[in-house]
């Protein structure tokens, strides 16, 4: 078991319920909408972040856009964050190579993200 760290978040564990911290980084619960007009987040669903996909459920299109959306948003390089869950259902897990910190810091302020957070 890793050991957790004596820094406080900056958004309390229970607000930001489609995050999970792991080893050297995040894993973030996703539930995916595709075939929507464009890409972006739509607040959260059932303790996932729903993200619209601008792409088809058709020979991993859609999880190529959406790993390439998130480290676009995240400016972290594709090879940082992998697929680990879901490779073809819509509730996916995406392990993050990142600070638990930063993807928080990107949730809260990224107004799709954050709309679901009460």
């Amino acid at each position: 078991m890793a050991a957790r760290s004596n820094s406080a978040p900056a958004r309390p564990a229970a607000q930001w319920p489609c995050l999970t911290a792991c080893d050297g980084g995040v894993r973030l619960a996703v539930h995916v909408v595709p075939n929507a007009r464009r890409s972006g987040a739509d607040g959260l669903h059932d303790g996932a972040l729903r993200v619209r996909l601008a792409a088809p459920p058709v020979d991993g299109r859609a999880n190529a856009l959406l790993l390439a959306w998130l480290a676009h948003e995240l400016d972290l390089p594709r090879r940082a964050l992998r697929l680990v869950r879901g490779e073809s259902a819509r509730c996916k897990t995406i392990a993050i190579d990142a600070p638990p910190e930063a993807v928080e810091r990107w949730l809260a302020r990224h107004p799709g993200a954050a709309a679901g957070v009460k």
